[in-house]
């Protein structure tokens, strides 16, 4: 284990444990279907950059390389119970070894925010001895890193996501977190199984997931990058993809095809809808039945 992960760790623990790494290798591939995923309006995929020029699938791949190892690691801090200053420290530098394998540019802070919350309450469930569930999962994070989230999301951000959200009167991502993920809990994870439910493939089922995503989250990326107007354009042309069937009607992936091309050209890209779909791929990855 390096340097950079026993700064992660708890101290009563030597490496993360099998099951963390389980957990956390989840994570990486979530992401990975993510990024796979084509087409969806404005995001980089294996296909074409969408509507970043400073980013491409490479980038993004050298990214997850850079934090394959970080997602086991907060899983292992969560197993101890650690504080939350712990898993912040703990996202900080991971954030700054994406940073450093992408020459500055921001693929998933997002990512490494959320995902990594979530990742750190496995392994408070595991820990607890209960099954992974979305109910265990979402009550462990409050239970044990609410009121610090809480106390976080009164900060004042200056990111640039964090900015916008705050000129423009949006529900930040700190505010989703210290809300315990309402979009992922209750909106993509439902739509991602129900799609499944009705048969369609991960594929499509990922591309109708993002889309219900997108009809509802106040998407602090696409309030920087088109302002409020960029936000309710992107909003309304997600809920009007589903109104007409999703990537299962008659035209569906041309319909999907062509509000990618309509996004480029305004330059929108929904991130925090791309980071809310990796978090439901990971849920449905780990969840367990009983």
């Amino acid at each position: 284990m390096t340097a950079a992960l026993h700064r992660c760790a708890p101290r009563a623990l030597s490496a993360p444990s099998a099951g963390a790494h389980e957990i956390g290798r989840a994570a990486v591939l979530a992401l990975h279907d993510e990024l796979a995923l084509a087409p969806k309006p404005g995001l980089v995929s294996f296909v074409d950059n969408g509507s970043h020029e400073d980013m491409d699938a490479h980038t993004f791949m050298r990214s997850l390389f850079a934090l394959r190892h970080y997602f086991s690691a907060i899983v292992a801090l969560g197993q101890g119970r650690a504080g939350f200053a712990a898993l912040e420290a703990c996202g900080m530098a991971a954030e700054r070894r994406m940073l450093a394998a992408t020459a500055g540019v921001n693929t998933h802070r997002g990512a490494v925010f959320s995902l990594g919350l979530l990742c750190a309450a496995a392994g408070a469930v595991r820990a607890d001895g209960a099954l992974l569930q979305p109910a265990t999962l979402r009550a462990a994070l409050r239970r044990h890193w609410g009121a610090a989230l809480a106390d976080r999301s009164l900060r004042v951000s200056t990111l640039p996501g964090g900015v916008a959200a705050r000129r423009h009167g949006l529900r930040s991502a700190s505010q989703e977190a210290a809300l315990g993920f309402p979009v992922i809990f209750e909106t993509a994870l439902p739509a991602l199984e129900r799609a499944m439910a009705r048969g369609l493939t991960p594929q499509q089922a990922r591309i109708d997931t993002l889309f219900a995503v997108m009809a509802v989250l106040d998407d602090s990326n696409l309030a920087h990058r088109g302002g409020l107007d960029g936000l309710r354009f992107a909003q309304h042309a997600a809920r009007r993809f589903i109104a007409r069937g999703g990537i299962a009607a008659a035209d569906g992936l041309r319909h999907a095809q062509s509000l990618h091309r309509e996004f480029v050209a305004r330059r929108l890209s929904p991130g925090g809808a791309a980071d809310a779909l990796a978090a439901a791929c990971w849920l449905w990855r780990v969840r367990e039945t009983p």
